[in-house]
């Protein structure tokens, strides 16, 4: 018996074996490309039992309909190659076989629940952690996040991708204090720590603190190499989200060119990124040309996907801006799974995402009043549908866009000087109200705006 490089009991007499496992943990923790490593492993080592779990857990990340069918030879494979036994990592083999065929089998709960248990007999299992965080945070569960990390915490106290971990599960329970210390905790054990790295962009961006998140992310973007797709986009996409609060319009959209879109073009969280950075550079006044209509390329094989509500919400707003068909499509899709759904689901796909999903598919199409009114309806209980508390803002932006298109001024202004309570000096908020205040009949305010 073997142990990988973060102390768990593994059945790995073979140096290569053992180094497929470790690049696929590490690298998942890490967001680093060698975790793709682990799909020839299990084809070298198809007796490997972890080997062949951990390449179903690669295909289960892909967040597609067709991820479990994926994933099931790996879980076969699993099945067949496992090896009774009573050592630690016997049991720790079979327990990840029983989860990985939770999570094939669409049982999030049950998958929920093995993990807990498997980290609770083996706390330096930090990918079981990672994955509960994941499953907990697509049902918009910080507590949940929270609970998995902090119960192995006291055993990780060396390693920084736990205090990554927890910083963002802080950050996402709003205990922003508690976020900023852990996350700068783990940047101190190692300062290419990309999780923390985001959840204290993160932080900064809550507490308006726009210019030194820029100066941060500004400073750590020399450590962003070798990381999965995911991971790279979706730092730069925050540092864009950074320049937008100061205005600067063009380098953000020159970011989407350059770092934000194209890596990895047929990925779901690639995908979700560019459609949300291309409608924030919109809501500022950016005209971003064709950019529509050659990401809708792309999404278009979305038409009936709702693997989860977040990723069908943004699929359907690029689609419909794109003026594609497909966008009804996905609407019915939506429309039937939401029917369909029962019990927690049920909050996040019927009470939630259907009329957010109507108010966006109405908003694409100009139809300002139908927008409003059912993204009032639907954002109240958006936090079910998952994403973080920065991407789900989109859909706020979007409500005020919507009212003040409707004429619906006064709510449109309160939302707005919300927003102003964080960052005063966020520009194209100060813009908006201006135009605002000016058509209130409130001329003082409206200078008062412009000049911030």
């Amino acid at each position: 018996m073997s142990h990988d490089e973060l102390g768990n009991p593994v059945l790995a007499d073979d140096p290569a074996l053992l180094a497929g496992l470790n690049d696929f943990t590490g690298g998942l923790l890490a967001y680093e490309t060698r975790a793709e490593r682990i799909l020839p492993t299990a084809q070298a080592f198809p007796g490997a039992v972890l080997a062949q779990v951990f390449a179903g857990w690669l295909w289960m990340f892909l967040e597609a309909p067709e991820a479990p069918a994926r994933a099931r030879p790996f879980l076969d494979a699993a099945r067949q190659a496992r090896r009774p036994g009573t050592s630690p990592a016997h049991r720790r083999e079979q327990a990840h076989v029983e989860l990985l065929a939770a999570w094939v089998a669409g049982d999030t709960a049950a998958t929920e629940s093995r993990a807990a248990a498997l980290a609770g007999e083996f706390p330096h299992d930090l990918a079981v952690v990672k994955l509960a965080q994941y499953l907990a945070f697509n049902r918009g569960d910080a507590p949940a996040m929270l609970r998995a990390i902090l119960a192995v915490l006291p055993a990780n106290a060396h390693n920084a991708h736990a205090h990554g971990m927890a910083a963002f599960a802080y950050e996402q329970a709003h205990r922003l204090d508690e976020a900023e210390a852990a996350a700068r905790l783990a940047l101190t054990l190692q300062r290419r720590e990309p999780w923390a790295q985001h959840a204290l962009a993160h932080v900064l961006l809550t507490r308006g603190r726009v210019d030194e998140g820029t100066r941060f992310l500004e400073g750590v973007q020399p450590t962003w190499t070798d990381l999965n797709s995911f991971m790279l986009t979706h730092l730069w996409w925050h540092l864009a989200v950074f320049y937008l609060a100061r205005g600067r319009g063009d380098e953000a959209l020159a970011l989407y060119d350059r770092q934000v879109w194209g890596v990895s073009p047929g990925y779901s969280q690639d995908q979700i990124g560019a459609v949300q950075l291309l409608a924030r550079l919109e809501w500022v006044g950016v005209d971003v040309g064709p950019r529509w209509q050659a990401l809708a390329e792309h999404l278009q094989a979305r038409a009936t996907d709702t693997t989860e509500p977040f990723l069908s919400l943004l699929y359907l707003y690029g689609l419909a801006r794109a003026g594609r068909p497909e966008a009804d499509t996905l609407l019915a899709a939506i429309t039937t799974r939401a029917e369909a759904s029962q019990g927690e689901a049920r909050v996040a796909w019927h009470d939630a995402a259907l009329p957010t999903a109507r108010g966006l598919l109405a908003l694409a199409r100009g139809d300002a009043a139908a927008a409003d009114a059912a993204l009032s309806q639907g954002l109240p209980r958006l936090v079910r549908i998952g994403g973080s508390h920065a991407q789900r803002d989109l859909f706020a932006q979007l409500h005020i866009d919507a009212a003040t298109r409707a004429g619906k001024h006064r709510d449109a202004q309160q939302a707005l000087e919300l927003r102003r309570l964080a960052d005063p000096h966020d520009v194209p908020v100060n813009r908006r109200l201006a135009t605002l205040y000016d058509a209130l009949g409130l001329p003082g305010l409206a200078a008062a705006c412009r000049a911030a």
